[in-house]
């Protein structure tokens, strides 16, 4: 079917005073009348994801406000791309409304003492609601496992199943630090050399550094082991759920 060669209506005009309603408007002007947009569906689109991803993480970390503000936006429209594509799905369609009103609907479940009668007035009370809210939401979960992406990088993987496996009473971080050697810190001043175990996040970034470049050294493959060893966790978690469920019955 050829593409009208009439304009589509311009979403930035002043009658639409809703920014976010423009942004959407614009996307879907795109999706309707570009042959290159219209040909991309949510598994095409998430290389780019993750591109803009890692772009607003620069911009938060070293960037300045401006080079923020236009990653967010670029991020923004990721998701708008991909509600406009599930608005056409023949057999599941949702829009942009339907994502943020399941957004705010599931905010306002989870923050009950802002917009119900409970009491938080501790970041760990807070917690406690937010975290009783999403196990009542996701009561079909059988695992702590379970809606952890494996698609993290390793070290941010290895975070969440650490506080994971703890949750089920695998060992706590000196477990996973037996048998294995931090490399220390080196603190060079006042013409003395002095090593340190890290005690701050600087120093565990030294760290972490000198394990890449033993790796390097060694000609092993940092990311493959991290993620080998990440493995066996999850499987040390699954079998303890397994123990605490046969204890149960």
């Amino acid at each position: 079917m050829a593409l009208s060669p009439s304009r589509a209506e311009d979403p930035r005009d002043d009658r639409l005073s809703d920014p976010l309603r423009q942004a959407a408007d614009t996307m879907r002007a795109v999706r309707d009348r570009c042959v290159w947009t219209q040909q991309i569906d949510h598994r095409a689109l998430v290389p780019y994801l993750v591109e803009e991803s890692a772009e607003l993480i620069d911009a938060i970390e070293a960037g300045p406000r401006a080079e923020m503000r236009e990653e967010l936006g670029d991020l923004l429209w990721q998701v708008l791309f991909h509600a406009e594509i599930a608005s056409r799905d023949a057999e599941d369609p949702f829009d942009i409304d339907d994502v943020a009103r399941g957004l705010t609907e599931k905010m306002v479940r989870r923050h009950p003492h802002v917009f119900a009668g409970a009491v938080a007035n501790t970041p760990e009370e807070v917690l406690v609601h937010w975290n009783a809210a999403k196990a009542a939401e996701k009561h079909e979960r059988q695992s702590v496992l379970d809606g952890v992406s494996h698609h993290m990088p390793s070290l941010a993987l290895a975070q969440k199943l650490v506080g994971k496996a703890a949750q089920v009473g695998v060992g706590d971080s000196s477990r996973f630090a037996r048998g294995a050697t931090v490399p220390p810190v080196v603190e060079r001043g006042s013409g003395a050399t002095e090593t340190k175990r890290p005690e701050s996040e600087h120093d565990l970034g030294d760290a972490l550094l000198a394990l890449v470049a033993v790796a390097r050294e060694n000609g092993w493959d940092a990311e493959r082991a991290l993620r080998e060893r990440l493995r066996g966790l999850t499987a040390d978690v699954r079998a303890a759920e397994g123990g605490a469920a046969d204890l149960e019955q």
